[in-house]
């Protein structure tokens, strides 16, 4: 992060619970987010890392507690069913990149980047946009025309990447971008998103390995059991295997 540059919390989260149905995941939790901050959550499956991304968005059964997202409550308690407000959460500044590769298999590639561009300020510069996205993720350029169902593994997650990273959010939340990918590809994968330009916006990313963030981003934050626990390292991660 610049330390030059004037700070202004993107996001501001207080005493959030999450859950679903009677089931509580998320426990009383406080976050707050700057402008140019890259953050790495960091914690086991089922702890409520995807959860916690789902709840800033709208999507989990119930909520309470507050999030601000620039300054604007988007969260309140909920009683409305998950996803009624979520287009207007991504108006306001987020961009959720979930779990896996989230496509369809008979849109091109150019297709997905263009989808991705949602709000008219992004989709009016999206050819600009475009042009950023294929120098974070080159292989991307020779496959524009090309059906995302016939890409590898590796392609497919550049795609959900890319498409997320189209839109002029202030917020980038990046769910488990290597799941499931061969070490090298998640390697080179995360890598991209660390060369992705934040300006005023800032990005969580979510992973399980430690090790991948450390030393790559502004902050790394443990989750486990539904609540942050500080600063991360892999001591904490053996320590939730342990508690497994």
């Amino acid at each position: 992060m610049d330390a030059a540059r004037p700070r202004r919390e993107v996001l501001v989260v207080k005493n959030l619970s999450l859950g679903y149905g009677p089931m509580r995941v998320v426990h009383d939790l406080d976050l707050i987010v700057q402008s140019g901050e890259r953050i790495g959550l960091v914690g086991l499956n089922g702890h409520g890392k995807s959860t916690l991304f789902l709840g800033i968005a709208g999507l989990t059964g119930w909520q309470r507690g507050s999030i601000l997202l620039n300054g604007k409550e988007v969260g309140r308690t909920r009683s409305q069913g998950p996803g009624r407000f979520t287009h207007l959460i991504v108006r306001e500044g987020l961009a959720l990149i979930p779990q896996g590769d989230e496509i369809f298999h008979g849109l091109t590639v150019e297709e997905h980047l263009d989808s991705g561009a949602f709000t008219p300020t992004a989709w009016k510069s999206r050819a600009e946009r475009k042009k950023k996205i294929l120098k974070i993720f080159p292989p991307l350029e020779k496959l524009m025309k090309t059906p995302v169902g016939r890409l590898s593994g590796g392609e497919r997650r550049m795609v959900a990447l890319g498409r997320g990273l189209m839109s002029d959010a202030s917020l980038f939340l990046v769910d488990e971008p290597t799941l499931g990918l061969a070490p090298k590809i998640g390697k080179s994968v995360l890598e991209a998103l660390m060369a992705v330009e934040l300006g005023e916006s800032a990005m969580i990313i979510a992973e399980q390995n430690v090790a991948l963030l450390e030393g790559r981003v502004d902050r790394v934050i443990g989750m486990h059991a539904g609540k942050l626990k500080g600063e991360a390292s892999a001591s904490l991660t053996h320590e939730a295997q342990r508690v497994k």
